[in-house]
């Protein structure tokens, strides 16, 4: 049996992570340019590679569930949109009670979340470097 990813370890980093990774993402996507790339030129800097395709997996779920593009900021203020991420990433915020959206695609997201959870616990938590 595998122990639960407690989203409370994730905390410290992952807001700050999660608002660039949906930052970038979405500017790359408004520019037409490949999202993966600009991902990764922002999480290799951390050895973090490993999210590039994670992150880009649960923002294009996240916009096809609401129907809409995902709004981002820039600064230290945040979104609606950006909190929600933040929220839905940390458990703060279960889908269900931000997203309406049929069944099937709440299922696919609700994975996207559970996957994204347990990548950026296992990826955050190695020592900075120790990644391959």
């Amino acid at each position: 049996m595998h122990s639960p990813i407690a989203p409370a370890a994730l905390r410290p980093r992952a807001d700050a992570v999660v608002t660039a990774a949906a930052r970038r993402w979405r500017a790359a996507r408004d520019r037409g340019l490949p999202s993966q790339a600009r991902l990764f030129r922002l999480l290799s800097t951390r050895h973090w590679e490993m999210l590039v395709p994670t992150f880009d997996s649960f923002m294009a779920l996240c916009e096809s569930a609401l129907r809409r593009p995902i709004a981002t900021g820039t600064g230290r203020n945040l979104t609606r949109d950006e909190a929600m991420l933040i929220g839905l990433i940390d458990g703060s915020m279960p889908r269900r009670d931000c997203i309406d959206c049929g069944a099937g695609p709440a299922s696919v997201l609700d994975s996207a979340i559970r996957s994204t959870r347990i990548m950026m616990a296992m990826v955050m938590s190695a020592p900075v470097g120790t990644q391959a």
